[in-house]
C-alpha cells in the first residue's frame, strides 16, 4: 500500500470513528434528558411523546430545559407540552 492510499484509509477510518462517537454522545445526552423527564425513549434516545399541537406521535430530542426540538415559544399547546414533560404527565407512546 502506498503512502497516499494509507493516508486516505486512515483519514476515512478516523472520520468514521469520530462521526460514530459524536452520534453516540448525542444519543446518550438525549436519552439522559428524556430519563430526567421520565418519558420512554426510542432506539436513538429520543423522547416518545404525543404532540399536543398536532395530535401525533413524535420522537423528539429534548434540550437542556426539557423542551422538545419542535417547541415553538408563545404557542399555548407547546407551552402546555413543556409543562407536561417537566411534570412527567406528558402523553407518551
Amino acid at each position: 500500500m502506498d503512502d497516499g492510499r494509507l493516508e486516505r484509509f486512515l483519514r476515512s477510518t478516523l472520520r468514521s470513528a469520530g462521526e460514530q462517537y459524536g452520534e453516540a454522545r448525542r444519543t446518550y445526552a438525549s436519552a439522559k434528558r428524556a430519563a430526567a423527564a421520565d418519558v420512554p425513549v426510542d432506539e436513538n434516545g429520543d423522547a416518545r411523546i404525543v404532540c399536543r399541537r398536532h395530535a401525533e406521535r413524535r420522537a423528539v430530542t429534548l434540550d437542556g430545559e426539557l423542551r422538545p426540538d419542535c417547541f415553538e415559544s408563545d404557542h399555548p399547546d407547546c407551552e402546555g407540552c413543556v409543562e407536561d414533560v417537566r411534570e412527567g404527565t406528558v402523553e407518551t407512546w
